[in-house]
């Protein structure tokens, strides 16, 4: 009888001590599906009211993912050598900002997360701008999702259109420089704002059929076609004397030197329309496609992409955030302001940019563009680019000799860093 009573009293604990286990297993597991994730997204500072609403749009992102938190850090200076350092300590961020000139050399790296396979249907893959989204991609993989962008178009001062009897933008290379000389001296003190960097010369370059890089990833902007392109540059500064530099009329970027009217025409982003607006208000302007050069349309884009880091510990949610920050909703609550231009189809036309009087040039540009990427190494052939060309412009040396010493040193340099 004392046997069966302990038996009995031995089961009864081992129930209660299950249940209890239960119990505790439950709330353990309960709490933790119900503990939200932080994801962590890098990227560097814009404007006050940039950040002002990124920060609305992440909020609305929280509410809508009530299980993930977003820890958004801006890296103020040497954004890219703070990214690199990260992902070699294994201490990068979930998600972070990438510009497609650094895109090459990154994706290269094996520190991507490929993202095709986090695509769905509901994504729409086929509603972002081909020329854009090709950016992003390395040995048939997808690593990024480019996030906004902007072309180059032609800003013209439509009073010192009228007074110098031009009733309408250039449609050539050769018409622009006719105009800029009969703009000269006029209500402007110069027709045209050059700016020399490779960023704004590329397209140059290729409508003669010149290259920056070649299949290597070297320099070979100094070929017979790319000198073409380049010397109407030179001419029209040296020849024409009716083109300048920013330095030369004392301002700090081609919209100044438009908005404070010391050239009549630039050419710029669409980051110059809120500035203009803005800084520049009795300003009267407008855009235009840039004018054709060897009859040939072109122009180029910029744009920066989310990417994943693929040291992630919590890629399920990385691409939630990317997918809500580079989807339909997402994008056209980031790009509603007008500051940036959504890489979406669908949501550019749904904001009317492709109707609207300012910024209609530039999305009409996208199909045409040269996205700025310049191989895995950009820094040599931008540095050396950079330097040489504002040289041979300011007359210290011919073009081509500039140009062959700047594709020379810059090889020399990425073939030591290869």
């Amino acid at each position: 009888m004392k046997k069966s009573w302990w038996q009995f009293l031995g089961l009864v604990m081992a129930i209660a001590i299950a249940i209890i286990a239960y119990h505790s297993w439950q709330v353990q597991s309960s709490s933790s599906a119900s503990a939200p994730v932080t994801v962590k997204l890098s990227g560097w500072g814009g404007s006050p009211v940039e950040q002002k609403l990124l920060k609305q749009v992440l909020q609305d992102f929280e509410a809508q993912h009530p299980l993930i938190k977003v820890k958004y850090e801006v890296i103020s200076d040497q954004y890219m050598d703070v990214i690199k350092t990260r992902l070699i300590g294994e201490a990068a961020p979930d998600v972070f900002y990438l510009d497609a000139l650094e895109a090459p050399f990154l994706m290269s790296q094996n520190v991507l997360e490929p993202l095709e396979s986090y695509i769905t249907p509901a994504f729409d893959l086929s509603d972002f701008e081909t020329n854009l989204l090709e950016t992003f991609k390395y040995q048939n993989h997808i690593y990024g999702f480019p996030k906004d962008y902007s072309t180059l178009a032609l800003f013209y001062n439509k009073k010192a259109f009228a007074a110098a009897g031009l009733s309408s933008p250039p449609a050539t290379w050769q018409e622009l420089r006719t105009y800029s000389r009969k703009l000269t001296g006029k209500l402007n003190k110069y027709g045209f704002g050059e700016a020399p960097e490779l960023a704004r010369q590329v397209y140059k370059i290729k409508a003669f059929g010149g290259e920056v890089v070649n299949q290597n990833g070297h320099a070979t902007f100094a070929s017979e076609a790319g000198l073409r392109g380049l010397q109407l540059v030179i001419d029209q500064y040296q020849k024409d004397k009716s083109s300048a530099q920013k330095s030369d009329v004392g301002t700090n970027s081609g919209s100044e030197m438009f908005g404070q009217e010391k050239v009549a025409m630039v050419i710029e982003g669409n980051w110059a329309i809120p500035y203009l607006q803005e800084t520049f208000p009795q300003l009267e302007f407008a855009t235009a496609q840039l004018p054709t050069i060897n009859q040939k349309k072109g122009t180029m884009v910029f744009t920066v992409a989310y990417v994943m880091s693929k040291q992630s510990q919590h890629k399920a949610e990385a691409w939630e955030l990317i997918s809500y920050l580079t989807g339909k909703a997402g994008m056209q609550k980031w790009t509603s302001t007008g500051f940036a231009l959504p890489t979406r189809k669908s949501v550019s036309q749904q904001l009317g940019y492709e109707q609207d009087p300012l910024r209609s040039p530039l999305v009409a540009g996208v199909d045409d563009a040269t996205p700025w990427q310049v191989g895995k190494y950009p820094a040599p052939i931008v540095n050396n680019f950079d330097n040489q060309f504002v040289s041979a412009l300011l007359g210290q040396q011919p073009l081509k000799q500039a140009m062959l010493r700047a594709q020379n040193q810059a090889n020399k340099q990425i073939q030591a860093m290869e």
